[in-house]
């Protein structure tokens, strides 16, 4: 199989590569090389410059303002953006926008997408509730239908930016009869309605961006049901599919590479640097093949039109690759010029990570073989397509 680029895919990543360059913001690609995120209004002015661009949303189709890239177009934008700093697209946008495209009625699509690919509308991910993360099927936030309303009580938690969100897209309980998950159902929910708290939760790494969310009462109009009543796991599974796929994360990868080899080749107070161990060499060269590897699995199973838990394979290895990628960099934290040393990124000057920072990093990075599902239920996925066991 040859996995090489072809000649147009050559040219798309230098003009990707020329845009970047001229137009990300400076204090994004200084915030992205130090290891900080990108806050609310980052995010929104970034998407706008996408937009402007016409690059707003990668994965829609042209039909609802979306780019028409290919598959590997895609995956070079990904790759490119991280490589200069950038932050991933704002994950709603590849989320609940394929989904109101293949499920959305012809009113919600109007409505919504124009609205989401400029972020004027900010959505959060209502799915995980206290004792129903991974079998999210167990979950309890009810749904009573009410004339032309549905009643929603319940509550929602690691709502990620719920705090920051207008609209939530939530999977909430309709029906008690038969399979749990047969009586599922998937919401459009105003965050604005009453009966609505959110409550940050900060993180293990200090920050804020996990939520809560309460719902008590809250009326939500008929109109804003996805697909069918009780149909709602048949959706949620495709979103599902876009967010593991994207957790296989592989620009994220190549990016802590990069900044893995900046800071272990930046000299310390005596001259040294981590890179002159043989036993830190050593990890460095298998992590760099456990990234190619990574790509070339990536491209592999995107290439193949065979069924399989390829989602599943791809989001345990993008996690645990972040993981040993962002505990490296802890290593190489403690130099007296971690923070203070500058280098070059093509041609620009950039600021590396202090050791605040890199530890921050790596206890974010803790999160990733949680989130989308555990890798323990990923491996149970894999394992039930293996051995041709049905799944939900």
């Amino acid at each position: 199989m040859d996995l090489s680029e072809n000649p147009q895919d050559v040219e798309f990543r230098l003009e990707v590569r020329q845009f970047l360059a001229t137009h990300m913001p400076a204090a994004l690609r200084a915030k992205g090389f130090a290891l900080q995120k990108p806050d609310k209004n980052d995010l929104v002015s970034w998407q706008r410059i996408l937009f402007e661009k016409g690059w707003g949303a990668p994965a829609w189709s042209k039909e609802f303002g979306g780019t028409g890239w290919s598959v590997n177009q895609q995956l070079i934008f990904e790759e490119e953006t991280f490589l200069n700093g950038g932050p991933r697209y704002v994950p709603q946008i590849n989320m609940i926008g394929p989904v109101l495209q293949r499920f959305g009625t012809k009113a919600q699509q109007d409505r919504f997408l124009p609205r989401l690919i400029k972020l004027e509308d900010w959505w959060c991910q209502g799915y995980s509730e206290p004792g129903a993360g991974s079998d999210l099927t167990s979950l309890r936030t009810q749904a009573r239908r009410d004339g032309d309303h549905y009643v929603v009580t319940g509550q929602k938690i690691w709502t990620s930016t719920a705090h920051w969100a207008d609209w939530m897209f939530a999977l909430v309980r309709t029906s008690n009869e038969g399979k749990a998950a047969a009586g599922i159902s998937f919401l459009l929910i105003d965050m604005k309605s009453p009966g609505i708290r959110v409550n940050a939760i900060k993180g293990i790494d200090g920050a804020g961006t996990l939520a809560e969310v309460f719902l008590d009462e809250v009326r939500v109009p008929c109109e804003n049901l996805v697909h069918e009543e009780n149909q709602g796991w048949t959706v949620a599974k495709y979103l599902l599919g876009f967010e593991r796929s994207g957790q296989a994360a592989l620009g994220q990868c190549k990016f802590f590479l990069e900044l893995l080899r900046m800071l272990a080749n930046t000299p310390d107070g005596t001259g040294a640097c981590m890179m002159q161990q043989q036993g830190f060499q050593q990890k460095f060269a298998e992590a760099e093949i456990s990234v190619m590897a990574h790509e070339w699995t990536l491209l592999r199973m995107l290439s193949s039109t065979a069924a399989g838990p390829q989602f599943s394979m791809l989001k345990n290895c993008g996690a645990l690759l972040q993981q040993q990628l962002s505990k490296l960099m802890l290593e190489c934290s403690n130099t007296p010029t971690s923070g203070e040393s500058k280098t070059k990124n093509g041609s620009q000057d950039i600021q590396l990570p202090d050791s605040a920072a890199i530890a921050k990093n790596y206890l974010d990075f803790r999160k990733v073989t949680i989130f989308a599902g555990t890798t323990e239920i990923q491996k149970n996925i894999i394992a039930k397509s293996l051995l041709g066991t049905p799944s939900n």
